[in-house]
Parts: C-alpha cells; sequence; structure tokens
C-alpha cells in the first residue's frame, strides 16, 4: 500500500499536470485565432471555401508596370506567376515597396481577383544591408 505522503506527492503531480495540459490546450487556441498565414494567389483561386469577411494575407510579387498611384489609394497587382490579384490600398507604402519586389499585405479578398489591403508588408530578399553598410562592402 502507499503511504499518505506517497499518495499526496502523486495527487500534486497529477493536479500540477493538469493544470500544465490545460494552460497549453488554452495558448494554442488563443494562437490559432491569431495567426494570419499568408496565401499565394493561385491558392486563392483554387480554394473552395473562402470567408470573404476574414482577415487574411496574399503575398507574392508586384506585377512590373502595375503599380497605379491616385491620391486616395494606390493600386497594383500581386502575382506568383501563375495567377494575379489586384489590390487597392489607402494609407503611405513601405520604403521597400517596389515593382518585382515580395510583397505581404493584409486585408480583406472582395472576390477571387480583388483584395482591399489595410497593410502593406514590403519584404526584402536575405543579401539585405543598410545603406551605410552597403557602401562600405563596396
Amino acid at each position: 500500500m502507499l503511504n499518505k505522503k506517497t499518495k499526496n506527492r502523486s495527487l500534486i503531480f497529477f493536479l500540477f499536470s493538469l493544470v500544465l495540459i490545460i494552460g497549453i490546450f488554452i495558448s494554442i487556441k488563443v494562437l490559432e485565432d491569431n495567426v494570419l498565414y499568408f496565401l499565394s494567389p493561385t491558392e486563392i483561386k483554387e480554394k473552395q471555401n473562402l470567408n470573404f469577411n476574414k482577415k487574411i494575407r496574399i503575398g507574392g510579387m508586384v506585377k512590373k508596370d502595375s503599380i497605379i498611384v491616385n491620391k486616395k489609394e494606390i493600386k497594383f497587382i500581386v502575382t506568383d506567376f501563375k495567377n494575379e490579384i489586384i489590390v487597392s490600398y489607402k494609407g503611405a507604402v513601405p520604403n521597400l515597396f517596389a515593382e518585382r519586389k515580395g510583397v505581404v499585405v493584409e486585408g480583406i479578398l472582395q472576390d477571387k481577383k480583388f483584395f482591399v489591403a489595410e497593410k502593406i508588408l514590403a519584404k526584402h530578399d536575405e543579401n539585405y544591408m543598410p545603406p551605410k553598410e552597403e557602401n562600405n562592402v563596396k
């Protein structure tokens, strides 16, 4: 038989394990709701059950000669070289935003060909160096 001290230790270990498992489960559920993965234009075209009211991210390249700047908004095309999506954005664009560069836009999909962005995240390649550093290397 187990003595009282061993039973208490077993109970404490069991309760601690239970609290830990519940805490991990709650953390994963909270993170799952807040994570936004980006989809390519081809994935959006092929996806059958899209939620047009949910915020998503779209990633790809800014198509050459596609940037149109108006007074109120900027429109451009995001492509993965198979399919394209027209993006409309109101606001300031990042310095790294340019044609033929990688971009991730966050916002709401109107339909499978038109996207209203709330945020633009310009991507740089892995060889990026700040301007000061770049001048020293050359």
